[in-house]
C-alpha cells in the first residue's frame, strides 16, 4: 500500500472489487454463462445463441434493430453474433424493405437446433435452480430485473 493512501481510502479502493455490484455481477455472468455453454455444448450452442434463436421463434420474423432492442444488444454486436448463426443455416438474413435494414429469420434448422438444446437448458436450469433454491432463482430474476431498470431512468 501506498504511504500516500490512508486506510480509509484502502478500504473505499478496495470495495471496487468487493462490494460493487457491476463487478460481481459480470464475474457471475462469466461463471454462469461458462456453465451453461459447457453443458449445452452437444447441442452445438452457447447460451446466447440459444438466446438468439428463442427471439426469433417466439416473435418470428423481425429486423435486426428489433431483434438488437429485445436482447439489448448494439444492433453492430448482434449482426456481428447472427453471422455465425446464419453461416450454420439456422437464420437467414436478407436485406430488408430499405437497404439500411436487414431481415431475420429462423429456419428449420434453427428450430430443430432449438429442440435438441431444449433438454440440455432444461437440465442445467433445473441444476441451477435447485443450487439456490426456487424462492431465491425467481427473486434473482426479479432483482436482475429491478438492477437493469434503474439504468433506464438515465
Amino acid at each position: 500500500m501506498s504511504e500516500q493512501i490512508s486506510s480509509t481510502e484502502y478500504e473505499r479502493i478496495a470495495r471496487l472489487s468487493s462490494a460493487c455490484i457491476c463487478n460481481n455481477l459480470r464475474r457471475a455472468a462469466r461463471l454462469v454463462t461458462n456453465y451453461y455453454d459447457k453443458l449445452l455444448e452437444p447441442a452445438g450452442l452457447r447460451v446466447s445463441q440459444a438466446t438468439v434463436l428463442v427471439v426469433l421463434y417466439r416473435d418470428g420474423v423481425q429486423t435486426i434493430n428489433e431483434m438488437a432492442e429485445k436482447l439489448e444488444l448494439d444492433r453492430t454486436t448482434l449482426a456481428r453474433n447472427l453471422k455465425p448463426l446464419a453461416h450454420q443455416g439456422l437464420l437467414t438474413i436478407v436485406p430488408g424493405s430499405d437497404q439500411r435494414t436487414r431481415v431475420v429469420a429462423l429456419t428449420p434448422e434453427g428450430e430443430a437446433a432449438l429442440l435438441k438444446v431444449l433438454p440440455l437448458w432444461e437440465q442445467t436450469q433445473s441444476y441451477m435452480v435447485e443450487g439456490i433454491g426456487e424462492a431465491n432463482a425467481s427473486l434473482l430474476l426479479t432483482q436482475l430485473s429491478e438492477a437493469a431498470a434503474l439504468t433506464y431512468s438515465d
